[in-house]
């Protein structure tokens, strides 16, 4: 399998991620058939926590209408987790989930910062190679309390123009 990375396009700027197939192959494979078939285009990072994460990738958020149920979206289906030994610190991408650890379909984080409380329950699938600086200004947007009293929901939409899988330069 050819080394492919993820450029993700938001409003604010680009990130670049770079996969760990060897620890989460069946995660990666899913997130890269999503973003290929445009399913991440129009979605936004629904919730950001301070120092903590930003999470997106659920295809509700295209629908204002429908923000009281954003978070709750997936592709139609759950993939079953691949939890390994990656730490959860800035920049790692890993996919959010549901109570039930298969659960997970097409949301994902962005860690802030050092999460390592996470590590072996959450499925960490690929880090930040580029957009650290974009990370942090998503990471940085105003947030208020949303309908859970958590305060992460941002007061400015920070949308996924496109994410892009492409060849990595070797």
């Amino acid at each position: 399998m050819e080394n492919e990375i993820a450029i993700i396009k938001t409003n604010l700027g680009e990130m670049t991620v770079a996969f760990w197939p060897d620890v989460a192959p069946k995660t990666v494979e899913n997130f890269k058939t999503l973003a290929k078939k445009g399913f991440y285009d129009g979605t936004c990072f629904h919730r950001i926590v301070k120092g903590f994460m930003i999470q997106g990738g659920d295809p509700l958020t295209k629908d204002a209408a429908a923000e009281n149920r954003w978070g709750t979206g997936d592709p139609g289906y759950k993939i079953k987790a691949e939890f390994n030994a990656k730490p959860h610190i800035r920049g790692v991408l890993s996919m959010a989930r549901a109570q039930h650890p298969d659960s997970a379909g097409s949301q994902f984080f962005i860690c802030l910062g050092d999460a390592r409380f996470l590590d072996k329950q959450y499925t960490a699938f690929g880090e930040l190679i580029n957009g650290d600086d974009i990370l942090g200004k998503i990471g940085e947007v105003a947030v208020v309390a949303g309908n859970s009293g958590e305060r992460s929901k941002p007061t400015t939409r920070v949308h996924v123009e496109s994410i892009k899988i492409v060849p990595a330069q070797s």
